[in-house]
């Protein structure tokens, strides 16, 4: 090592020589290279070529930063090294790393994808499990004719084997920790320890109108019983003017057991789950708000707050040649008559967060087996026969949940449920969950109906909203059914065709392209709480015909 240092400084040394002294600089730091030397404190042999010492390596930099003349000489740098070299440094790398090293020009990329060095990397981390201590022979002639082989593959070959067979470990490990499934909801049990296992993630990709790209890490996460809630909220979003588009995509780590730590630096995968068009952010779209914010839901799932334009009043003074005014603030201001005026000023609505309510059904398959710009498709549907479909749907379970913040105010499974031919309307099937008729069956709201929202400043819950997780198994146990979703308590006219109730009437109505739910409430002033008196879902025929096979 030391003879190698040594080499290395002779090289710099032998460049500065042949360097001619900035003109118009106080005179060159270096006599001869042994008078250098002996500055230095070396002893110099005949005819041999010394270093110089750190003192005139030091001068010579601050002799090159005050002429301010940049180097034109050699430069130590490792993309000037020859490939073997460079080959050699590589091959002390672990796979991360290598990959990460393969994104630094396009001479690193062809490097980096060597087989040789990939090849033992896929020999070490897949080689076969022994029992004994004794290398069997086989074993050692299979790794010798693989590294002899090596060369006659395209470039890049051993890399794609070692991470096909990494991913498919990952999703081998994660397929044991989901198969066991809760007997109400049908869902994975361990979601939390599979998020865990895998280092699982979301992040959303903000794309404006001329091509630049913002991608943002999530920052904050919660499991509940049937969905995953993820939000962003930060300083330095975008302006949302210059957005045209928002994709949700899972971002999962190539490699397992590495720091759960989210970083882009870690060589991840993204599988885009939905993609989200930012101009139906309309009044159509708005869900609720306060007096900081206004929130407004996209489908499927996503709520987008955004902070409300504010009336803000700026102090400006003195005019200038043009007849404008100059204002503490930087806000442009139009001509003032009086030395002092004030001018009011609106703020347009800018992004503050953005939350994806994620249903448990296939999320591990939606958030890693996509594309970056192709979702996951679920395979397709066998129809299963239905053994009498005389007596239309029957043996439904249904769980809701109605939950904000990590509060759940409704958390209900439902068995038994049926419909049969009678209940057809307007292509749909109904499914009576709560009946007006029935005050048993009747249920309350616990606590608060409200959606918290928090920012890095700022917090508050908007009232009169939810979010909702409805999973509908079929007679089967499969979901038939499912959906994470925003929801809005709204004033409706009370029922006509129940009893009468003390209190004012509200419903509560979802729908998308496979059903729609509508839910009855009745607040009771009393004791200041909901009352759920009817609950009804209406599932789309298409959908019971294509999955049963049936021609209702």
């Amino acid at each position: 090592m030391a003879i190698g240092r040594g080499r290395l400084l002779q090289l710099q040394w032998q460049c500065l020589l042949a360097r001619p002294p900035p003109l118009g600089c106080f005179g060159s730091a270096f006599a001869s290279p042994g008078a250098a030397a002996g500055r230095a404190g070396f002893r110099m042999r005949p005819g041999a070529m010394l270093p110089a010492g750190p003192a005139a390596l030091s001068r010579r930099a601050r002799q090159d930063k005050v002429c301010r003349r940049p180097s034109t000489g050699c430069s130590a740098s490792l993309d000037s090294l020859p490939s073997e070299v460079l080959l050699k440094i590589l091959s002390y790398l672990d796979a991360a790393a290598l990959l990460c090293a393969g994104c630094v020009n396009r001479r690193f990329y062809h490097l980096a994808n060597d087989n040789f060095i990939w090849i033992r990397i896929y020999s070490t981390a897949f080689s076969p499990r022994r029992s004994h201590w004794r290398v069997d022979p086989a074993e050692k002639t299979d790794l010798s004719v693989n590294l002899l082989s090596a060369g006659d593959k395209e470039a890049g070959y051993w890399k794609k084997e070692y991470l096909t067979k990494q991913i498919a470990s990952v999703k081998a490990a994660l397929a044991r920790v989901l198969k066991p499934l809760h007997p109400h909801t049908g869902l994975p049990v361990k979601t939390k320890e599979a998020l865990r296992v895998s280092g699982l993630g979301w992040v959303i990709i903000l794309r404006a109108a001329d091509g630049r790209e913002y991608t943002m890490e999530h920052a904050d996460l919660s499991v509940n019983d049937s969905s995953v809630t993820v939000v962003w909220y930060g300083k330095d979003w975008p302006p949302l003017a210059t957005l045209s588009t928002l994709d949700l995509c899972g971002a999962t780590p190539v490699f397992m057991g590495q720091s759960r730590t989210p970083s882009r630096i870690r060589p991840r995968w993204h599988s885009l789950i939905t993609k989200y068009q930012l101009s139906q952010l309309t009044e159509s779209s708005a869900v609720g708000g306060d007096r900081l914010m206004r929130v407004f839901c996209l489908p499927p799932g996503l709520v987008v707050g955004l902070w409300k334009g504010t009336l803000m009043l700026h102090e400006c003074w003195g005019v200038n040649a043009s007849g404008s005014t100059h204002c503490a603030s930087r806000v442009p201001c139009g001509p003032a008559v009086t030395v002092t005026s004030y001018q009011a000023v609106m703020r347009e609505e800018e992004l503050a967060f953005v939350m994806a309510n994620l249903h448990l059904h296939c999320l591990v398959e939606r958030s890693m087996l996509g594309s970056p710009a192709v979702p996951y498709e679920l395979p397709p549907h066998t129809p299963v026969s239905d053994d009498s479909p005389e007596r239309g749907l029957h043996g439904y379970r249904l769980h809701v949940d109605m939950h904000s913040g990590g509060a759940s105010c409704l958390c209900g499974s439902f068995h038994n449920l049926s419909a049969s031919k009678g209940y057809l309307e307007n292509e749909y099937m109904k499914l009576t969950v709560i009946s007006f008729k029935n005050n048993t069956e009747h249920l309350p709201l616990i606590g608060k109906v409200g959606l918290s929202w928090k920012t890095n400043s700022f917090d508050g819950c908007i009232k009169s909203c939810s979010i909702m997780d409805l999973t509908l198994l079929e007679e089967y146990g499969k979901p038939f059914w499912c959906f994470s979703s925003p929801v809005c308590v709204r004033c409706c006219p009370g029922p006509s065709d129940g009893p009468s109730f003390l209190g004012e009437a509200y419903c509560v109505d979802y729908s998308d392209s496979e059903g729609r739910l509508h839910m009855e409430l009745v607040w009771v002033e009393e004791t200041e709480e909901y009352f759920i008196v009817s609950l009804a879902l209406y599932l789309r025929l298409a959908k019971v015909n294509q999955w049963f096979g049936t021609q209702y």
